[in-house]
């Protein structure tokens, strides 16, 4: 049975880059995706559905329920590893439902944890604006991915905290310690 990892964060927390930097110490058993690449990567194919995701994400909106379960579990079912790192997902209790009731249907694929990266409000909209990687990196637009994340965490935290796997790590630290910190909770889980 493939083991889940799901890691979130606020826009900028380090979520992402602290599970490239796991996956690569670890890349004979444990694979990374991350949700906003996956969606980016079929935004790029140039398909009908990347035009549809690309009409939601350069207003920093969530793209439509269906297409991201679609796109997550079949990264995870065809992922060529047995632990699993998947970030940015879920970024609402909708996402968070759907990915309950589609796990629970299913033996190939256990949720082990959810990770959270905790940062503030500031240090986060500092990290964004400071790496302005693209058009959705402006302070508009990182405004609403913050309010896009904070609605529906608390209630995210509950459902995953009464599940006993919400584990919440630090983020306003080096990205060794973070990295040391995750790796090693993660060994104890598999």
């Amino acid at each position: 049975m493939k083991k889940l990892f799901l890691i979130i964060g606020a826009p900028g927390s380090g979520k992402t880059t602290d599970a490239e930097l796991i996956a690569k110490n670890f890349s004979d058993k444990i694979v990374h995706y991350s949700t906003g690449d996956l969606l980016r990567a079929e935004v790029a194919s140039g398909s009908e559905q990347g035009k549809l995701i690309e009409s939601f994400t350069s207003k920093g909106n969530l793209v439509p329920l269906e297409i991201v379960v679609r796109t997550i579990i079949t990264a995870i079912k065809n992922a060529p590893k047995e632990v699993i790192l998947i970030d940015g997902y879920p970024r609402s209790v909708e996402q968070m439902n759907a990915l309950d009731v589609e796990l629970k249907s299913q033996n190939e694929v256990s949720l082990i944890s959810v990770i959270e990266v905790t940062v503030s409000e500031e240090i986060a909209r500092d990290r964004v604006l400071g790496r302005a990687r693209g058009a959705d990196d402006n302070i508009e637009v990182f405004n609403n991915r913050m309010k896009v994340y904070t609605d529906p965490l608390n209630a995210i935290q509950d459902f995953y905290t009464q599940k006993n796997i919400l584990k919440k790590i630090n983020g306003e630290r080096s990205i060794q310690e973070i990295v040391s910190e995750m790796e090693t909770f993660i060994q104890t889980k598999i």
